[in-house]
């Protein structure tokens, strides 16, 4: 058994009383940097067409391995195959073979490319009638077990795949689809999940495709927002971590609502982007305000429109709330001309983050700058200078935009500062990822629990990363968790009902209280507290 510090314990005991007892999802290993998650079988379907260069294929192979890291792999947890294809199509790892990540990974970096053409529709047969079959080791179709397929392609495939895919999703298998560089966007539509925000990503290169690792982990394993919430039995008190702020619902917490940010929009209006992509950009834009906490004393917006002339649309400031901010960046009229992202870069720097354009002192400033081709001017010297000033510069491209260009224009580190997709109406995947980036997940925490009696000096310790809940068995909350005061996230629970606690401890990267219709915590999935 891991030790328990003795202070914790009382204090944990304290709280709860000497009655209850501890639901826990393995946290320990959690504070380690594992991952629990409910059983999955997960197949990796790889194109390694003549398109994808050897030294691209390699990069695939360490995302991959990536990935699996951060999963829990075991035969009672996490499966996984991985399935490689061209013309034809080699099961490379089967769901049975490897139960160990070390196994796992070990087996993925000995795949080798096929080279040949791109059969995308038979091999999401193959994983549908050979990966994905008991004799290869999934498990009996159930609730319980989700069954997921991650198809990772560059190239528009030579067969069909509508039809297949369809078939593989009417299965019950939870499809993602990763396009790079050149692929064929509509294809991807046609085989991802619903809904494909979710399911559908985009890379512009086999380089940068470790961006996408961080995703899939928290896809399988949930994710946190700093929440810290300490209950005692009847009533529950949430708190946040440092760095985070309690967000209005009283449960979770959100790093875009901790301090005051300035974020301003520059805008490419240009004549290459074309009336109906720039409708596309403003929903873009308006997408990404939804998720800040705009208000007096938090997030204030700015817009800036660009072409050979720079335009400000509005200042930071103008609006404090989303509807106007919304409304006023649907009335942007797009101005066709040129592409002088140097000059705008330079207006951005001495006018829109100035006091005496709307912007406040002391006050982080984050800049995102849209583009979709090169520009006609030099940006070197401004978007330094941009940096220099402190400044967090985001760089979108789209279509024609310069990837060198981008990279100058973004933070470091570049990787996670820059954002490019060859289609506008895949925008919507930068949007989020934005989001994420901008303000840490702000979802609840989620919870998959395992229920075990709290002893002294024994009981598995998930460090800083924890949120706490309790409430009695049986209890029912027709409020559920808004019936609490929002300016302290706590509350108290309305039921006489005497009797055990539930107390629940779950990891930063791993979290998910279900509730029924009444809001009653479920427990999930039960077992023996780690040892």
């Amino acid at each position: 058994m891991t030790p328990t510090p003795p202070l914790f314990m009382l204090l944990l005991l304290g709280l709860m009383g000497a009655h209850a007892t501890v639901d826990i999802r393995t946290a320990a290993a959690m504070a380690a940097g594992l991952c629990k998650t409910r059983p999955t079988d997960i197949v990796f379907i790889v194109d390694s067409s003549r398109s994808v260069r050897p030294a691209e294929f390699e990069q695939v192979k360490v995302f991959l391995a990536k990935v699996i890291e951060g999963l829990d792999v075991g035969p009672n947890a996490t499966r996984v195959g991985v399935v490689n294809y061209a013309s034809r199509v080699k099961n490379e790892v089967s769901l049975k073979t490897h139960r160990t990540k070390a196994g796992l990974i070990k087996a993925v970096t000995k795949i080798e490319p096929l080279s040949t053409g791109t059969m995308t529709g038979l091999a999401i047969q193959f994983a549908l009638n050979v990966a994905f079959s008991e004799g290869e080791g999934a498990r009996v179709k159930s609730p319980d077990i989700s069954k997921v397929a991650i198809i990772v392609t560059d190239g528009r495939p030579q067969d069909n795949v509508k039809e297949i895919a369809l078939r593989a999703r009417d299965a019950g298998i939870e499809i993602f689809a990763i396009g790079v560089g050149r692929v064929d966007m509509s294809t991807l539509k046609q085989m991802a999940s619903d809904p494909l925000d979710d399911h559908v990503d985009y890379v512009e290169s086999y380089s940068v495709i470790e961006k996408l690792t961080k995703k899939f982990q928290e896809a399988f394993c949930g994710k946190s927002g700093g929440e810290v919430c300490i209950s005692s039995p009847g009533s529950y008190k949430c708190a946040c971590k440092d760095g985070f702020t309690l967000m209005d619902n009283g449960r979770s917490c959100s790093a875009c609502s901790n301090s005051a940010t300035d974020v301003v929009f520059l805008i490419d209006g240009s004549k290459s982007v074309r009336p109906e992509n720039f409708e596309l950009v403003k929903k873009w834009i308006n997408q990404i305000i939804d998720k800040l906490d705009v208000s007096d004393t938090q997030a204030h917006v700015g817009l800036v429109q660009y072409s050979s002339a720079v335009k400000q649309e509005f200042p930071l400031g103008r609006y404090n709330n989303k509807k106007d901010l919304k409304d006023a960046v649907k009335k942007m009229a797009y101005m066709e001309r040129g592409t002088m992202t140097g000059q705008a870069l330079r207006y951005l720097s001495e006018n829109s983050f100035n006091t005496g354009y709307g912007a406040r002192p002391g006050v982080a400033k984050v800049g995102i700058v849209f583009t979709d081709g090169r520009s006609q001017d030099f940006i070197g010297d401004a978007a330094k200078k941009a940096k220099e000033n402190g400044f967090k510069m985001y760089a979108v491209g789209v279509g024609n935009a310069v990837e060198d260009e981008l990279r100058e224009i973004a933070s470091e580190p570049t990787a996670e500062h820059y954002f490019y997709t060859a289609d506008f109406k895949a925008m919507t995947q930068i949007a989020k990822k934005l989001q994420i980036n901008i303000c840490k997940e702000d979802d609840p925490c989620e919870c998959d629990t395992l229920e075990a009696p709290v002893a002294m000096g024994t009981t598995p310790l998930c460090a800083l990363k924890v949120i706490l809940h309790s409430q009695p068995v049986g209890f029912r909350d027709p409020g559920g968790l808004h019936g609490r005061s929002k300016q302290n996230g706590s509350g108290t629970a309305a039921s006489s009902k005497a009797g055990p606690s539930r107390f629940m401890i779950c990891g930063a990267e791993d979290c998910a209280v279900t509730r029924d219709r009444q809001r009653t915590p479920q427990v999930l999935h039960s077992g023996a507290a780690p040892s």
